[in-house]
């Protein structure tokens, strides 16, 4: 079994542990005057403010369960957290799935496989003709109660975005714990087996973000290359590749913080602030769903606790369409993440 980097912050009390501590420490960064301001530089990249444009995709957090304790984990998730969605909850995001049209159920976490209401979802969404994604960590593949999903998510046609630091070992072992790199990769040949990355019905994208306080490479070029190694190497075939910056919160806020790196980091960021990024940005069209039914505009503001603006719902009880399709955007300096170079997104590089 892989053996997790440490343990989260939850669990270490950690001052980080608490939101609105990670939200502090970032608004109490220095940058020049009007640098730090992310609503003000979104709306000059628009020419208007950042609001939503229509509610394409239901983004379900099930919770913080997870077999691993990533350095980079912007949930904090891990094998001691016990969040999970009731299936209360679950029921009414099907009926909220229903309302809205949303052509897309995203499902994440944690390692979201371990939630309860994981196969519930999967199997109502799918029933309603909806796109489902599981966002998966591949190493929860190989454990005895979930080694069955191989099968369930290629019989549901489900596409698997498989987050992988690297696609050599010493990359990825740094970022998830020793042995999970060589668990994902059997994972992959098992997804390979099943159809996964050669059957155009089962997508299999992969996910990369830096093991380093940088921006990820340009995702074509890296998507060319990790093909190639991928191959090579281990004979394993996927679809996509996707790369993801590392948000400037909760466990890799606690790394950069331990490197003395925020500051640094932080400015980073702003200052390969890509105009042109802005319009691709996913909380536009994209709501994101908490275990507790809480409702936000994107999974890092759910993180963060930064709930949706001007009336609209708290809950998704409260859920009415009018209310989120073309809200105003709630935005806060972790979002230069989301806007640097390239861009980053749930669907990787926005431009």
């Amino acid at each position: 079994m892989p053996t997790p980097p440490g343990p989260t912050l939850h669990r270490s009390r950690s001052p980080l542990a608490d939101p609105r501590w990670q939200r502090a420490r970032l608004d109490g960064v220095q940058l020049p005057e009007g640098d730090g301001d992310f609503a003000a530089a979104a709306k000059t990249a628009l020419g208007a403010p950042l609001f939503a444009t229509g509610l394409e995709v239901l983004q379900l957090n099930l919770g913080r369960r997870c077999n691993l304790a990533c350095v980079h984990c912007h949930v904090d998730a891990g094998p001691d957290r016990k969040e999970d969605m009731s299936r209360a909850t679950a029921e009414r995001c099907l009926e909220v799935m229903e309302a809205s049209g949303a052509g897309i159920v995203d499902i994440t976490g944690g390692a979201p496989e371990m939630s309860d209401q994981f196969e519930f979802l999967v199997r109502g969404a799918r029933a309603a003709g909806r796109h489902v994604i599981d966002r998966c960590n591949l190493s929860i593949l190989l454990t005895r109660p979930y080694a069955h999903l191989v099968d369930f998510l290629a019989e549901h046609e489900v596409e698997v975005v498989a987050s992988l630091p690297h696609y050599r070992k010493l990359g990825t072992d740094r970022q998830r714990g020793d042995g999970v790199f060589d668990d994902s990769i059997e994972a992959l040949r098992r997804l390979n087996a099943r159809g996964y990355g050669r059957d155009p019905r089962l997508r299999l994208v992969l996910v990369t973000n830096p093991v380093g306080a940088f921006l990820p490479a340009g995702q074509a070029s890296l998507e060319a290359e990790w093909k190639r190694e991928l191959k090579r190497a281990y004979d394993i075939d996927f679809d996509a590749l996707f790369t993801i910056t590392n948000m400037p919160i909760s466990r890799y806020l606690e790394w950069l913080e331990s490197k003395e790196q925020t500051e640094a980091y932080l400015r980073k960021l702003v200052d390969a602030f890509n105009p042109a990024s802005v319009a691709g940005v996913m909380c536009r069209h994209t709501l994101s769903v908490g275990w507790d039914g809480r409702l936000f505009d994107c999974d890092f503001n759910q993180m963060l606790e930064i709930g949706l603006v001007d009336g609209a719902p708290a809950h998704i009880d409260d859920f009415r369409l009018d209310d989120v399709a073309h809200r105003a955007i709630a935005t806060g300096r972790h979002c230069f993440g989301c806007t640097a170079g390239a861009g980053s997104s749930c669907g990787g590089a926005t431009t």
